[in-house]
């Protein structure tokens, strides 16, 4: 069925409701009529994920339901669906409503929801959904994006994020579902008296919170500095307000400066144009006030709550310096094995956990402190899966996971990244070294000199569309059949395509095959412990280049991935 035909049907169909109907009826511009039913909007590994509107190819109740009819097959095929499922959801435009209508549906299936009342963080999700003993958990939320977006993420038993198989087996249901007429629905009245509908909220947030704070390492600096250490913090209109003031507060923290302009939620995100704590314009309304109280340090939460930005003095200028994902997850490790190797208690089979397109330091790190350096694809799903094979074969002990999008996980009472925790253990942190007369940025610099001037960065290229599908399809492809052996000044080491588990030795001229899932990602080893790769995302109509160098100081790592950034472009 052709786009116009598919667009007639969604006008003129009993399934479909009359604001739906009003609204595309109302669109003048067929461009428009084409992105929003050229294609359905795509159940992958990690959900949903698109711009808010009627249409096959935007996120809205039939989407969502048929998504949420596909899961709940997927539950009653495997037999889970007297275990339940948790349901959170964020700040944004419609999370309320999709996530109401996905637990009604799953309750028209005859599996018992667990819906939060009001907005929380991801993690807590993640959380709930083994506290609970859930099947299942879904979370409403477009991570970052911007305010025209929402998502639709799937976690499974263990916490985490669908993984294989499961995610193949619920995608293949959810691709099943293609008659709109065949969701299920109820009266929410109906729902909650036959016991299938329960509103969950004080009572996990209690456990959560609790569940964190066994995780500090050091209570008498955070009594030490308490009065001393200022913090600034955004939540950025999203769901990090009110756990991240409840931490810090119960933990002992005093001097917590809440940017008022960004405190309430707001799905529209009214004070910035990208809800992006790795996006310096978010920072703008913080930096001003941490300047106003001079604060130690500035960290600002994505809507959801899972990613974590941070800005912290230098010492020497007086500057607030910005740090990437890679530099917050790497001093939150290395503060974290450290204080465990002084008290004694880092475990002779540890593991530090991180992705492919994260800091080459991960390594030095982990050689260092004489644990595992594990390495996963793309997306903390994997990690996630890494801590579930911990539990079942207890080959090695979790310690740290990170990525270098701005996410890391502490503990593991979640199975996701987690910036409530994170939060807690920099503040944490930088309570130490404060009292030892330093900030987080001087500690960046000390870890520099300690393991070396590693410097990473990425460009993302937008690609809107079908045509922009094609293009970033064309770019791989055109990798793949002709795999450099030189960029720029480096030449390269090692090529491997993850997507035909194919590596190739440079060096020693020895082919292999690759030790992760199958994903369409191409990774460059380069001399001098630099190094690239390229993927789709899976989020978002983009084509990621990464790039990562090691210098022999800041300007040295600077002008090195400016080099080798610039010998990237000849592949756009």
């Amino acid at each position: 069925m052709d786009y116009l035909k598919k667009y007639e049907e969604w006008c003129n169909s009993d399934v479909f409701d009359e604001k739906t109907k009003m609204e595309l009826k109302n669109i003048t511009d067929e461009n428009e009529i084409k992105d929003r039913f050229y294609k359905n909007l795509e159940f992958g590994t990690a959900g949903l994920r698109g711009i808010i509107g009627a249409g096959t190819n935007r996120m809205n109740k039939y989407t969502v339901t048929q998504a949420t009819q596909g899961l709940a097959n997927y539950i009653k095929k495997v037999g889970g669906e007297k275990r339940g499922v948790a349901i959170a959801y964020d700040s944004r435009n419609m999370s309320v409503e999709f996530s109401t209508w996905a637990a009604l549906c799953l309750n028209a299936n005859g599996i018992k929801t667990y819906r939060f009342e009001s907005l929380r963080p991801t993690p807590e999700l993640s959380f709930a959904v083994r506290h609970l003993n859930c099947i299942a958990g879904i979370v409403i939320t477009a991570s970052h994006n911007p305010a025209e977006y929402n998502g639709y993420k799937v976690y499974w038993e263990d916490g985490a994020q669908i993984v294989p198989p499961v995610d193949k087996g619920i995608m293949d249901e959810v691709k099943a579902v293609t008659d709109f007429s065949t969701i299920k629905s109820m009266d929410i009245q109906e729902a909650k008296s036959n016991g299938l509908y329960t509103e969950i909220g004080e009572d996990v947030d209690k456990v959560y919170i609790d569940e964190l704070k066994k995780l500090v390492l050091n209570k008498n600096v955070i009594t030490k500095v308490q009065k001393d250490l200022k913090i600034v913090y955004t939540p950025l209109h999203g769901t990090g307000n009110i756990p991240v003031q409840r931490i810090l507060k119960e933990i002992g923290f005093e001097n917590v400066y809440v940017v008022p302009e960004q405190e309430k939620p707001d799905g529209n995100f009214s004070t910035v144009t990208y809800p992006n704590p790795e996006d310096k314009k978010a920072f703008a309304l913080a930096l001003k006030l941490a300047d106003e109280v001079n604060a130690d340090i500035v960290l600002a939460t994505d809507p959801d709550a899972d990613r974590l930005g941070v800005y912290a003095k230098d010492s020497k200028s007086g500057e607030y310096m910005p740090f990437t994902g890679n530099m917050s997850g790497l001093l939150i490790a290395e503060y974290e094995l450290d204080q465990k190797k002084e008290k004694g208690t880092l475990p002779s089979n540890g593991a530090l956990i991180t992705t492919i397109v994260s800091s080459n330091m991960a390594g030095a790190i982990a050689k260092e402190y004489n644990i595992k350096l594990i390495e996963v694809l793309t997306g903390f799903k994997y990690i996630g899966e890494q801590m579930k094979k911990f539990d079942e074969n207890h080959e090695y002990e979790y310690l740290f996971g990170y990525e270098e999008s701005y996410g890391c996980l502490i503990g593991t009472h979640a199975r996701d990244k987690d910036a409530i925790v994170a939060v807690m253990a920099l503040c944490e942190a930088a309570a130490y070294y404060k009292d030892k007369n330093l900030t987080l940025w001087d500690q960046m610099i000390n870890i520099y000199e300690k393991y070396g001037y590693y410097k990473e960065g990425q460009t993302a290229i937008t690609m809107k569309g079908l045509d922009g599908a094609e293009k970033i399809k064309t770019i791989l492809e055109n990798m793949r059949a002709n795999p450099p052996k030189k960029i720029g000044s480096y030449n390269v080491l090692e090529y491997r395509d993850y997507k035909e588990k194919v590596v190739e030795n440079y060096e020693n001229n020895i082919k292999g095959i690759t030790d992760l899932p199958v994903s369409n990602v191409l990774y460059f080893k380069l001399e001098n412990d630099a190094w690239c790769c390229v993927r789709p995302s899976g989020t978002e109509p983009k084509i990621k280049f990464y790039i990562g160098v090691k210098g022999n100081n800041l300007e040295d790592s600077e002008k090195k991935l400016n080099e080798l950034s610039d010998a990237m472009k000849v592949f756009e």
